[in-house]
């Protein structure tokens, strides 16, 4: 099967959205499938070898200066290709390249609006790069925010489009007003072109029909996957506990990979680490943060600090940065327990699967896909949401009972090699796609057969 794969770069941070896609394709390509992985608005930044395409469409530079200045609307091609390579949007994308719905809300009308709007010079490119490349079997889309590329590329391939779900509801959410609205109106439009959109849990479903007016039967489950290879059972420390708190020689790592954002939760592992600190006397421990730091986001992790240090546990907590692929391995295995506690409804959480496949039992907010990933796999203690409180209980039960860390992590290391490997994202994947194609005509797949994830 020819697939035909548009990921979306990230401004040079490691994406989660990003990796998994990188990662399916890998899987696909392994199996004899034929995969074009293309990047839209900047390169891909992935832990793993990245297939995408050396090539940039829609690059942000060129979108930001024809959203704001007219007169690049009309620039010829060779100054186009200037400002898509790839070389040239890595050396702005770190320092000007934002994400920030907040300041984005302009140009992501544009973007839905399709050819239709002052981007129309890029879906003409987009179709240019078409005509040039062999006709795929299927499109897929990476999120419901380039919904407006579904109608010009079935009008030029005659090809299934199908869109991924996978967190774009806390970008639309963030938009001020009027931009939300007109971009939640944008995408409602456009749901009847496209051919099945594909939730990355179950939890996501309901959501996002009710968000964006999917009808539940044109949408289908592929799970989160990660390629397991490099992950090992973390190396047990010296000092396991034999009675109710006896101190251990080694320190009690409490880890956090993530984004360092407010809605991922740093503050709340921070305070609630604050009161676990409280009820281990003297017995040594670690708070542990890996994960991209915007510039936005360095005055968070500063106020962060300073409440542990207000605390008296400065020296206990460690800001690693952002990880390369052997760092975040040896990170992980280095921990005993990791908790995100997201103040959002998370519909990913590929953070988690990543402990559990180093065998590290986690802590977490009782809530989106959360729940959905500790009780398929077994390996974690779910508690109250937003209650720092409640996540200290947790953190102080996994130290207090050494026992009950260890079953829980060695239920998640086989657990998420059981429901989360990439293997079993690649079949729901392809029973997907071989459904759409075998359907005969666009819009009238068996999407039913395709079922739910179990």
């Amino acid at each position: 099967m020819k697939i035909l794969s548009i990921t979306a770069g990230a401004a040079g941070m490691y994406c989660g959205s990003c990796s998994r896609d990188n990662a399916l394709a890998a899987e696909l390509l392994a199996r004899g499938h034929d995969v074009t992985l293309v990047p839209l608005y900047t390169p891909t930044t992935t832990d793993e070898p990245n297939l995408s395409r050396d090539r940039v469409l829609f690059g942000g530079i060129s979108i930001y200066l024809q959203q704001h200045l007219p007169f690049f609307r009309k620039t010829p091609r060779f100054v186009d290709r200037l400002l898509d390579s790839p070389r040239v949007i890595r050396a702005f994308a770190s320092r000007s390249l934002s994400t920030d719905p907040g300041l984005l809300g302009d140009l992501t009308i544009s973007m839905l609006q399709g050819e239709r709007g002052v981007l129309r010079k890029e879906f003409e490119k987009l179709l240019e790069w078409l005509a040039d490349e062999p006709a795929p079997d299927v499109i897929n889309l990476p999120n419901s925010l380039l919904i407006g590329l579904a109608r010009p590329l079935r009008a030029a391939l005659d090809r299934p489009v199908c869109c991924t779900l996978q967190g774009e509801d806390l970008f639309l959410e963030g938009l001020v007003e009027p931009y939300r609205e007109q971009a939640l109106d944008l995408i409602r439009r456009q749901v009847a072109e496209v051919d099945c959109f594909l939730a990355v849990s179950d939890y996501y479903v309901p959501v996002m029909s009710r968000l964006l007016h999917i009808p539940p039967e044109r949408m289908a489950v592929v799970p989160l996957g990660i390629n397991m290879a490099g992950y090992q059972n973390r190396e047990r420390g010296t000092g396991v506990l034999t009675g109710h708190g006896d101190p251990s020689p080694v320190p009690f790592r409490v880890g956090y990979f993530a984004r360092i954002a407010p809605e991922k939760g740093l503050h709340v592992l921070a305070d609630a680490y604050q009161q676990f600190r409280r009820r281990t006397g003297g017995a040594p421990a670690r708070l542990e943060a890996a994960g991209y730091l915007s510039r936005e986001h360095a005055p968070y992790l500063d106020q962060v600090q300073r409440s542990l240090a207000v605390a008296g546990l400065a020296d206990e907590f460690t800001y690693r940065g952002a990880v390369d692929r052997d760092g975040k391995l040896a990170f992980l295995r280095s921990l005993d327990v990791l908790s995100v506690p997201a103040t959002y409804d998370e519909p990913k959480g590929v953070f988690l699967l990543e402990a559990m496949a180093s065998g590290v039992p986690v802590v977490q907010p009782d809530r989106g896909a959360f729940t959905e990933i500790v009780e398929k796999t077994g390996g974690g203690v779910l508690v109250a949401p937003d209650e720092p409180s409640a996540l200290a209980e947790g953190l102080y039960a996994l130290w207090q009972d050494r026992g009950l860390a260890e079953s829980l992590g060695q239920r998640g290391f086989h657990g998420v090699r059981t429901h989360y490997g990439i293997a079993r994202a690649a079949d729901r994947l392809l029973s997907v796609y071989e459904g759409l194609v075998a359907g005969g005509s666009i819009g009238h797949a068996p999407y039913a057969a395709v079922g739910r994830s179990t």
